[in-house]
């Protein structure tokens, strides 16, 4: 692939993104946590991996939750990078504000904010990098 893909791609990320904000939006406003019904075998995994805690377990998913944010408006908003941040960050206050001021079963947190940021940054570090790493290589014309 070459360095600048084609307006094929950004239509494809858009329609993904469309997609990803879905699924985030009914994740973000599930009025119980998501993972209520996963204790039992979150209490498994912390018996064969004792580091393995909920807490980290948690932020993890949350950190997994926002790469997808981060590599779809690193594709779709090519000319507009600067934009990538501040729409990530305001994304994870509003859902954690939703879930402060709508969700009486959800806790808001800043580590969710953090988490959540950390992932968009992570989704962002993969398209820079994979994007990097293709500048010097040749078309693929063969």
């Amino acid at each position: 692939m070459s360095e600048n893909p084609t307006p094929r791609h950004g239509k494809t990320a858009s329609v993904l993104l469309a997609f990803y904000l879905v699924a985030l939006t009914a994740i973000a406003v599930w009025p119980v946590p998501v993972d209520s019904a996963a204790g039992p075998l979150l209490s498994l995994v912390q018996r064969h991996v004792p580091w393995a805690t909920y807490s980290r377990i948690e932020e993890g998913a949350n950190v997994l939750l926002f790469v997808p944010f981060g590599i779809l408006l690193m594709l779709i908003l090519r000319h507009s990078r600067y934009l990538i941040m501040p729409i990530c960050i305001l994304a994870t206050v509003a859902i954690e504000s939703v879930q402060a001021v709508l969700l009486d079963q959800r806790t808001a947190s800043i580590v969710d904010i953090v988490a959540n940021t950390a992932g968009a940054c992570l989704g962002m570090l993969l398209i820079a990098f994979v994007e990097r790493a293709s500048v010097g290589r040749p078309p693929n014309d063969a």
